[in-house]
C-alpha cells in the first residue's frame, strides 16, 4: 500500500514537469480530430477533445469549461462543415485567444481538406438539419482522414518550428501505416459492396460510399429530426417490399427504434463505434476502422 501511495505522489508530481514539456495544446471539437492530433504530433502536444463518441456533435453545450480550454489552445482542430454551428462560435467568441480564430494557423477546419458528398441544392429548414456545405462527417472515409492528416502535420510544423522534424517523421510513419491499413480493410470488406443498409442519421454516409453499401432507408424522417412512429411503420412496410440487409446506428444514437425496426422487420440491427471510444476496441483511429469493418462483415455473414 505504501509503495503504490508513493508511486501515485510520483506521478503527481511529475504531471506539471509532463504538461510543461508539451509544445503545443492542441483542442479538438471530436474524438477523431483529437486521435489524429496526438498520432501526429505524440508527446510534443497536450490534446483535449471536447466530445465523446457517446455525444452527438451537433448538440453540445459551449460550458465555461470548454471556453477555458480554447482560451489557452495554440491550435483547434474541428469538423466544420456547419457540424458544431451551434456551439464553436460561442467559444471562439468568449475565449478572447485570438490565436485560434477562423482563418488564422491555429484553427484547422477538417471538413475543408476532405472531398464532400451530399452538398444540397435547396437551402430549406423545412427539409430538416441541412448542411449547406454538405455532409461533414468525413471522418468515416479513411482517404479523407489522410488528406487531413497531410494538412495537420503542416500545420504542427507550422507553429511549433522546434519540432519540424519530429512532426515531419510523425507524419510520414502514419500515412504508411494508414495506407496499408485502408488497404487491408478494402479488401476484407469486398462482400459488402452493394448490401443496402437502413441507418438511423446522415453520419454514415461516407463510410456507405466508401465501402460500396447503399442506403435503403434512414430512421429519421428528416435529418436531425428523431424518429416518428408513423416514419418506422412506414419503415417496416417498405422493408417487407424491399428489404434491407442490415440496421446500423452510432453509439451516440438511441438504439430503441433501431431495434423496433430490426424486431419487426426481421433484420439484424448493429451498433457501430462512429468514432474513437464509441467502442472498446476503437481506442484509436486504427481500432476504430478495425472495429467497423469487423462489425459490418459480421452482422451480415
Amino acid at each position: 500500500m505504501k509503495a503504490m501511495l508513493k508511486l501515485v505522489v510520483a506521478l503527481a508530481a511529475a504531471m506539471p514537469a509532463m504538461q510543461a514539456f508539451a509544445a503545443l495544446n492542441i483542442f479538438a471539437c471530436e474524438p477523431e480530430w483529437g486521435a489524429l492530433a496526438q498520432e501526429l504530433a505524440g508527446d510534443r502536444a497536450s490534446v483535449y477533445s471536447a466530445t465523446t463518441a457517446l455525444q452527438d456533435p451537433h448538440r453540445i453545450e459551449a460550458r465555461p469549461s470548454l471556453i477555458a480550454r480554447v482560451r489557452s489552445a495554440d491550435l483547434v482542430v474541428c469538423t466544420g462543415a456547419e457540424l458544431e454551428a451551434g456551439w464553436l462560435p460561442l467559444l471562439f467568441t468568449q475565449s478572447g485567444n485570438a490565436k485560434i480564430q477562423p482563418g488564422t494557423a491555429g484553427f484547422l477546419e477538417a471538413a475543408q481538406y476532405a472531398a464532400k458528398i451530399e452538398i444540397p441544392k435547396i437551402i430549406d429548414r423545412s427539409l430538416g438539419d441541412i448542411h449547406p456545405s454538405g455532409n461533414p462527417h468525413v471522418h468515416l472515409d479513411p482517404r479523407n482522414i489522410a488528406k487531413v492528416a497531410a494538412e495537420l502535420g503542416e500545420r504542427l510544423a507550422r507553429l511549433d518550428p522546434a519540432g519540424a522534424d519530429a512532426y515531419k517523421a510523425r507524419a510520414a510513419s502514419f500515412q504508411e501505416r494508414w495506407r496499408a491499413a485502408s488497404q487491408r480493410w478494402e479488401q476484407q470488406s469486398a462482400r459488402l459492396k452493394g448490401v443496402p443498409v437502413v441507418v438511423y442519421h446522415r453520419d454514415m454516409s461516407y463510410l456507405i460510399n466508401w465501402l460500396g453499401l447503399r442506403e435503403a432507408g434512414s430512421l429519421e424522417p428528416k435529418p436531425g429530426i428523431p424518429p416518428t412512429p408513423s416514419q418506422l411503420a412506414e419503415l417496416v412496410e417498405r422493408m417487407k417490399r424491399e428489404p434491407a440487409r442490415l440496421i446500423v446506428y452510432s453509439a451516440y444514437n438511441d438504439a430503441r427504434a433501431a431495434e423496433f425496426l430490426s424486431e419487426r422487420a426481421r433484420i439484424p440491427v448493429q451498433m457501430l463505434p462512429y468514432t474513437v471510444g464509441g467502442s472498446p476496441r476503437a481506442k484509436d483511429l486504427f481500432g476504430l476502422f478495425e472495429d467497423t469493418v469487423e462489425r459490418l462483415l459480421a452482422a451480415v455473414k
